[in-house]
């Protein structure tokens, strides 16, 4: 009787916790009784809900349109206003466009041009996939650069065991490895992985587009065909893998519309600090673009050096490409390149409103010279990178794929985009805003910030690097962007109550949302790459740590040296609210 109870408690522990969790919070509106203990109610109540994942997180997001009415924090309406803001037409732009460059093939070319341009030398070849889904993820959702970059991967190391099995070469055993290489032979079996992904919640197991999940199944049918390899090739299986879904999150910092982390910092900013102007593409691309490349090359180095044990010094030699191995993956890639063809008007046509939207982002308000929205006379203030991004978005719907002789059809369709375009992430920010503007409107902000402002004693630095530590733990727990909303609005107001710019503290922050790099389930990319059974997770915990101890001071570094004069953040700027901005 009592292990039929557990079982049945255990089967239906998400309801159990769902039914009790919300008594437990219900002193804070019922004893307090005031809008700001109301507001901290469906703080903590979406905060633990997001992070434990016991409902989907866009149903959680949807939580200040029943609670905010019901508690009087904001009437419906004004809810509705809230969910959704500039950032959805920024995100349908760039969708648009990553959906016409999965369709047509110009993400395949671009990462192969990529890796052919750095040799087939071990080191080199990983190297030249981390560039190349680097800098995919900088234009589009990190789970689609991962799932566009894999099926290359996955390709040129299954070719290579081939060309092992045929010539029985066998691993160097008398090789010494300072990488602390891991002594197994075999990699993870289909049940095993499975399994693995069993334990991952549903949310971050699933991608942002259809294009995700296509590529997952071609993994699960592809790893069977290399489920036994010499200690060697998995070494490099294991840098290669690791190192594409770290290369989506390190390069998605550098732009704006590169992760959904980004755009929920960028609108939050506009919505609490509306006379910000900051902030764009230009000064973003040149803060975060050096965090972004060093980061990469030290990150590269790191995975290098603990799976393949890389003589960095030999790495101008081309010896590599003379051996039977080299020989075979040089002509991998250059067959796969040949297979794509000539380029196509489509991608042409992709490619040219790829560098159009790039050079109008760049070119709108550059900050140190006048940008081409100030030819707009008295409202040049109202164009933003969502109007760019919107603008040549719409043109995939217009323009015709083919010439007259075909039917017509336009660059990408409706149902296309519909599969591509992040749904989940749009409802989930849309609750982050809601719930961002409740705490503004409830005062919970402004009692947040008296509260924290005894911790202007310290030294700004400190206080940043203490918020940085916490953000990069708890997003390996929780998605990233979930992290990132719930921290916006509690760092929001520290900045303010210790007096200092709020972008010293925001800005890194955001940044370090990113750095989920110890496990699966920390983000789908990571996920996505471990679910292809080349390493276990073991394997990225101790790559991930000292990915974590690179990018944190770059971010950290960056934001104390060429970020200061860039965005003023040794002072507190007007557009401060006046309450906090008093001197003591």
């Amino acid at each position: 009787m009592w292990g039929k109870l557990r079982s049945t408690m255990w089967n239906y522990r998400r309801v159990v916790f769902i039914l009790l969790l919300p008594p437990l919070l219900l002193p804070l509106p019922l004893v307090i009784a005031n809008k700001e203990s109301c507001c901290a109610f469906v703080l903590l109540l979406m905060a633990i809900f997001w992070t434990t994942e016991v409902i989907p997180l866009p149903i959680t997001a949807m939580f200040p349109g029943i609670l905010f009415p019901a508690l009087g924090i904001m009437t419906s309406a004004q809810v509705a206003m809230a969910f959704f803001k500039d950032f959805h037409f920024l995100l349908v732009g760039v969708s648009c466009l990553a959906t016409s460059v999965q369709k047509w093939g110009l993400h395949r070319r671009l990462a192969l041009r990529l890796v052919a341009a750095v040799g087939v030398n071990p080191a080199w070849l990983t190297l030249g996939f981390m560039s190349g889904c680097g800098f995919l993820s900088m234009w589009m959702n990190n789970t689609s650069a991962v799932t566009m970059v894999m099926p290359i991967v996955e390709a040129v190391l299954c070719q290579i065991q081939r060309v092992d099995d045929r010539s029985n070469e066998e691993p160097d055993q008398g090789h010494e490895n300072h990488g602390l290489e891991l002594s197994e032979v075999n990699v993870n079996t289909e049940n095993e992985t499975v399994g693995d992904e069993q334990n991952l919640p549903e949310e971050t197991l699933s991608s942002s587009s259809s294009a995700s999940s296509s590529v997952s199944e071609e993994a699960d049918v592809t790893q069977v065909a290399c489920t036994t390899v010499p200690v060697k090739e998995l070494m490099v299986g294991k840098a290669m893998c690791i190192g594409v879904a770290y290369a989506s999150n390190i390069g998605g910092i550098a732009t704006l519309p590169g992760t959904s982390v980004n755009l929920i910092f960028y609108e939050y900013l506009h919505q609490i600090y509306p006379d910000c102007n900051s902030i764009n593409f230009g000064k973003w691309l040149a803060l975060c673009l050096p965090i972004s490349v060093i980061s990469l090359l030290l990150t590269w180095a790191w995975l290098c050096w603990l799976f393949i044990d890389t003589d960095f010094r030999l790495l101008g030699q081309c010896d590599g490409d003379h051996s039977q191995r080299g020989k075979v993956t040089r002509k991998i890639i250059q067959e796969e390149y040949r297979a794509l063809g000539p380029m196509s008007g489509q991608e042409q046509f992709t490619l040219v409103v790829f560098c159009l939207m790039i050079l109008l982002w760049f070119t709108r308000a550059p900050g140190f010279i006048p940008g081409w929205a100030s030819l707009i006379p008295h409202h040049s203030d109202y164009i933003t990178d969502a109007t760019v991004a919107l603008a040549l978005g719409i043109l995939f719907f217009l323009v015709p794929a083919y010439g007259p002789s075909r039917k017509y059809e336009s660059m990408i369709s409706w149902a296309e985009f519909q599969a591509f375009m992040p749904w989940k992430v749009s409802l989930l920010v849309g609750g982050g805003f809601a719930l961002a503007e409740g705490t503004k409107e409830s005062g919970l902000s402004r009692w947040v910030s008296e509260l924290l402002s005894p911790l202007g004693s310290l030294p700004p630095l400190a206080t940043v690097t203490v918020a940085c530590i916490i953000v990069t733990m708890v997003t390996e727990l929780a998605s990233n962007a979930t992290t990132i909303t719930i921290f916006l609005p509690i760092l929001s107001p520290l900045a303010e109550g210790i007096r200092v710019n709020p972008l010293s503290v925001l800005i890194p922050a955001t940044l370090c949302t990113s750095f989920s790099f110890l496990l699966p389930a920390s983000n789908p990319p990571n996920a996505v790459v471990f679910a292809y059974g080349y390493f276990s997770i073991a394997d990225m915990v101790k790559a991930g740590l000292g990915a974590n101890v690179i990018g944190l001071p770059m971010v950290l570094l960056a934001v104390s040296t060429w970020g200061v004069p860039l965005f003023s953040l040794d002072r507190l700027p007007d557009w401060v609210p006046c309450f906090n901005a008093t001197t003591p």
